[in-house]
């Protein structure tokens, strides 16, 4: 049986190509002391505490902290019923941990043979439900068919159960749970499209939804917009996101993400004006950057033109946000922008700029910023010209006198056939050179 919006056949690996790390990259230059993997895997709950423990292993340079993170991983697995988690975790480790750390084909076993039972329940169950055709029992029971799918690890059997209950939602509250447990699925699937969609038939529930409900489809929005490089739109729905939040979405994302992700997308692509109002005056944003003081203090280093210092808490962030299962594919990007923008702003306000001093604020070379600063030019970015030689920027401002004269004669113009207009409409009524209905006096 086809279900509208089916994860395609290539998903059912997707766990390889969402949450789980699949894609292998160089290990990021990190220093173990730099993160504390017991504190960070601490702020989730589960499988996405799984995720970013294996993320961590899997792109981690720190042998340490490589095995640190596969054995806080593996023992949680056993908490759980995802065999072929276990597997996979097992093999990682591969005997670094000793012989309490390997395959434990008992367990594996034991799981197995009791899921069997389980799900041969719960599918006579379901179709005693569909045979007496009661639709809340349906509803519950694609519901515990979905919870045990998503429990053993079969994302992609997940989501077609929760997406099967739609049909037999009565109430606004159930429609709400399905979207919910779609996002979930599809956030861990990488299907960010289904994020987004059912996000917004959560929102267009004609019922109001409690508070902790709306900031979750906030941060949920937020990461579909990230993952699609809709920075500004991320921004918008991290800074929204309701303090309500705080670990009732543990199971998807952190206060501490919110407020990293937010700011970072932020800095990239609101304006001044946009960094003031929604950022740093937003009471409520205010508190989930409490959270995290370096981001605090690199925003307010930021709209306070303290550029240098911005730069350096931005690369003491980078080796953690490098080990960010949603967000390290979009640092260099942002990193990136904000660096542009940041030079953008610093020649705004002058006719022309001394490289050396100007270096010396970025804490770069002459050499490094002149390239930067070409290519900026080249973009349209900056109005200046260099002069490579006594290495200054000189600013191409436009001619204020000669744009005020072009306005002046462009308003004068405008007036001129306005007048011109009014007194031929004038003439024209008081001659009655005008179509009367019915008539027509000439």
């Amino acid at each position: 049986m086809e279900v509208e919006g089916e994860v395609p056949a290539t998903a059912a690996a997707a766990i390889a190509n969402g949450l789980w790390g699949g894609e292998e990259a160089s290990p990021a230059p990190f220093s173990a002391e730099q993160l504390d993997v017991e504190a960070y895997a601490a702020q989730y709950s589960g499988r996405t505490r799984l995720a970013r423990l294996i993320f961590v292993a899997d792109r981690c340079g720190v042998e340490t902290m490589k095995l640190e993170a596969l054995r806080m991983a593996y023992d949680e697995i056993k908490r759980g019923e995802d065999v072929q988690l276990h597997r996979d975790v097992a093999l990682k480790i591969n005997v670094r941990l000793g012989p309490r750390y390997g395959l434990d084909q008992a367990w594996v076993d034991t799981v197995s043979r009791r899921a069997e039972q389980r799900k041969e329940k719960l599918e006579n169950e379901l179709n005693g439900y569909r045979t007496n055709l009661i639709k809340e029992s349906i509803r519950m029971g694609y519901n515990d068919i979905g919870d045990f799918f998503y429990a053993h690890g079969q994302l992609s059997d997940a989501f077609k159960s929760y997406i099967r209950t739609r049909d037999y939602c009565t109430t606004s509250k159930h429609i709400v749970q399905m979207c919910m447990n779609v996002i979930l699925v599809s956030i861990e699937l990488g299907q960010f499209a289904h994020v987004s969609n059912y996000v917004s038939k959560a929102e267009q529930t004609p019922d109001s939804l409690d508070p902790i409900i709306v900031a979750k489809l906030r941060a949920a929005a937020g990461l579909a917009n990230l993952e699609t490089k809709k920075y500004k739109l991320a921004a918008r729905k991290f800074v929204e996101t309701g303090i309500e939040l705080g670990n009732n979405y543990s199971e998807v994302i952190a206060p501490q993400d919110v407020a990293v992700y937010g700011a970072l997308c932020a800095l990239a692509s609101f304006d001044r004006s946009d960094l003031k109002s929604k950022v740093i005056d937003n009471i409520n944003f205010r508190n989930f950057l409490e959270l995290v003081p370096e981001v605090r203090e690199l925003v307010n280093d930021f709209y306070a033109s303290r550029y240098g210092s911005c730069l350096g808490h931005l690369e003491k962030l980078k080796p953690n946000l490098l080990l960010d299962i949603h967000l390290h594919g979009h640092v260099e990007t942002l990193y990136t922008d904000i660096r542009h923008k940041a030079i953008i702003q610093y020649t705004l306000p002058f006719i022309s700029v001394d490289l050396n001093t100007m270096a010396t604020a970025f804490k770069t070379s002459v050499s490094m910023l002149e390239k930067e600063l070409a290519a900026l030019i080249t973009e349209n970015k900056i109005q200046a010209r260099i002069d490579s030689h006594n290495k200054i920027l000189y600013a191409r401002h436009a001619d204020q006198r000669n744009t005020t004269f072009q306005r002046v004669l462009q308003t004068g113009n405008e007036f001129e056939r306005d007048v011109k207009s009014m007194l031929l409409r004038a003439n024209l009524l008081k001659h009655e050179y005008n179509q009367r209905t019915g008539s027509r006096k000439m």
